[in-house]
């Protein structure tokens, strides 16, 4: 049942002040207007509310018509997580392709271009970089995501990012602190376990955070993970130990901390997300993303009067809660001293910018194909496609973080440069997979479309299947090219995004 407070209470703005709710729709609703009015500091994006720039730009407006310092935050990674593409794949590879050529100029580059794109449609807080580390191989949730699996490669990527980012005017939120990179359990579905000790720990997780923090990333985000050698009771988002201890005292960050999404079942399924939410704050955090998945009033609410109610029990310290609802409404006032040297919302929706958000415009020269073609590594040699081709995607279950609904491999790219191409999907269920992609494709050569092979052994079987009855047959890896390559013609491209895509389809048709 909703408590009923005062909308001047102090401490009702103070927990509103720290939530970052989403919503459904491509306008604000009513009742988060409502509570913009009444204290709510932030708002965050996903790909259920964004179609063109002209609307994102138009959707920003409504919200800052309420409250003009509001943050409107975004989980746009670039690559395969992107929201402002979801319909079509991003004009940007991700960072596992940034990793893999290692020029930090270009990182920043494509960070700054990235951001520029956001602010122009009115969002100012963006929830990336991931600076983890990825020294799991087996990791099913960061992957690509990833710079890639050496600290101080993935840390001087780390600092690039954020400073790119930060000069176009929006906030970097750098996570999934202490580090998500080896874990073999996604904590959208359960806790994650980390069984290192502190040396490691420091030699290896924290590098890329220390340098995220000296390019001064105005935000970091928590990651529901636990770890034994720091706090072996509670997950990283609830332990003051981590967020307080190690991040606030030992690293010196003095920003604004961000939790995970508290609806995630690593969080959800052990404390709730009322309880989780007062754990959280209590441990250091400071603004709580939700809404992934819970998207109305009723879960704003109810976050909002377990937080006066703990502070009314005195299970959450006043001063606690102020001190976090303070550091969120800084961060908003340095995004409104920015706004006037970045480009005002809407500029990309007039000018007809190539990036347009969830447009499928060309890409033409732009930063991201540039970097999406020096991230790719061909290996073998091949006569070019000169006639139509049959694109096999050999397709896993995508995880949360990266949504099913954007779309991802070559086909649409390569159709275009070599008409008449066909393509169809494949999974690990099918039974005779190589027999039926032999039996679609005909004469045409095939292209077989993988997304981290190494994780998933039906793929490899497949590949070796086909090779063994077409040995022309094209592999393109688009996830993180662990197993050896295979073929006479194999592309890493280091990520899934569209222009990963188009690269890979130029190097088909160019034999390259």
């Amino acid at each position: 049942m909703t408590t009923l407070v005062s909308t001047t209470d102090t401490v009702t703005r103070d927990a509103l002040a720290v939530l970052q709710p989403g919503f459904t729709g491509t306008t604000a609703p009513d009742w988060l207007l409502r509570r913009v009015g009444e204290g709510l500091s932030s708002v965050g994006l996903f790909g259920r509310n964004i179609e063109t720039p002209e609307q994102l730009a138009a959707l920003t407006a409504q919200l800052r018509a309420e409250r003009d310092d509001v943050l409107v935050a975004i989980d746009e990674e670039g690559g395969d997580v992107t929201r402002l593409e979801v319909r079509h794949g991003s004009s940007f590879p991700g960072n596992l392709a940034l990793g893999s050529v290692d020029d930090v100029a270009l990182t920043r580059a494509v960070a700054q271009e990235l951001g520029r794109r956001l602010a122009e449609c009115g969002v100012n807080l963006n929830w990336a970089p991931s600076a983890d580390v990825n020294s799991n191989p087996g990791n099913p949730v960061i992957g690509v995501r990833s710079f890639g699996a050496e600290p101080h490669l993935v840390a001087r990527h780390t600092a690039a990012y954020v400073e790119g980012l930060q000069a176009a005017g929006v906030a970097a939120c750098t996570k999934h602190f202490p580090g998500h990179g080896d874990t073999a359990v996604d904590s959208h579905h359960a806790l994650p376990r980390i069984d290192v000790d502190l040396e490691t720990l420091h030699a290896r997780e924290l590098v890329p955070f220390r340098a995220a923090i000296a390019a001064g990333s105005k935000s970091v985000m928590s990651a529901h993970i636990l770890l034994p050698a720091l706090d072996p009771h509670r997950p990283a988002t609830l332990s003051p130990q981590i967020l307080t201890g190690l991040l606030r005292e030992e690293l010196g960050y003095d920003g604004l901390i961000v939790t995970d999404a508290v609806e995630m079942q690593a969080i959800a399924s052990t404390y709730g997300i009322e309880r989780g939410s007062v754990l959280a704050i209590a441990a250091g955090a400071d603004a709580l993303c939700v809404g992934g998945g819970l998207d109305d009033d009723s879960t704003v609410l109810r976050l909002r009067d377990a937080l006066v109610a703990a502070v009314r029990a005195g299970e959450l310290p006043e001063e606690r809660l102020a001190d976090a609802a303070a550091r969120v409404r800084a961060l908003a006032s340095w995004t409104q001293r920015v706004r006037g040297a970045a480009p005002e919302p809407g500029a990309a929706a007039q000018e007809g910018t190539a990036s347009g958000a969830g447009g499928s415009t060309a890409i033409g020269s732009d930063i991201g194909l540039v970097a999406a073609r020096r991230a790719v590594v061909v290996t073998g040699a091949a006569e070019p496609l000169t006639g139509p081709a049959y694109v096999a995607a050999l397709t896993p279950v995508a995880n949360i973080a990266v949504g099913a609904e954007t779309p991802w491999g070559v086909a649409a790219e390569l159709a275009r440069l070599a008409p008449g191409t066909e393509a169809d999907t494949y999974d690990g269920g099918a039974e005779e997979l190589a027999a039926d992609v032999l039996r679609a494709a005909g004469e045409r050569r095939i292209v077989a479309v993988v997304r981290d092979a190494h994780r998933h052994p039906w793929m490899t079987e497949a590949i070796d299947a086909l090779l063994a009855e077409r040995p022309d047959t094209i592999v393109v890896e688009m996830g993180v090219p662990q197993a050896e390559p295979r073929g006479t013609f194999h592309i890493a491209t280091h990520g899934a995004a569209r222009v990963c895509g188009l690269a890979a389809a130029e190097v088909i048709t160019s034999g390259r």
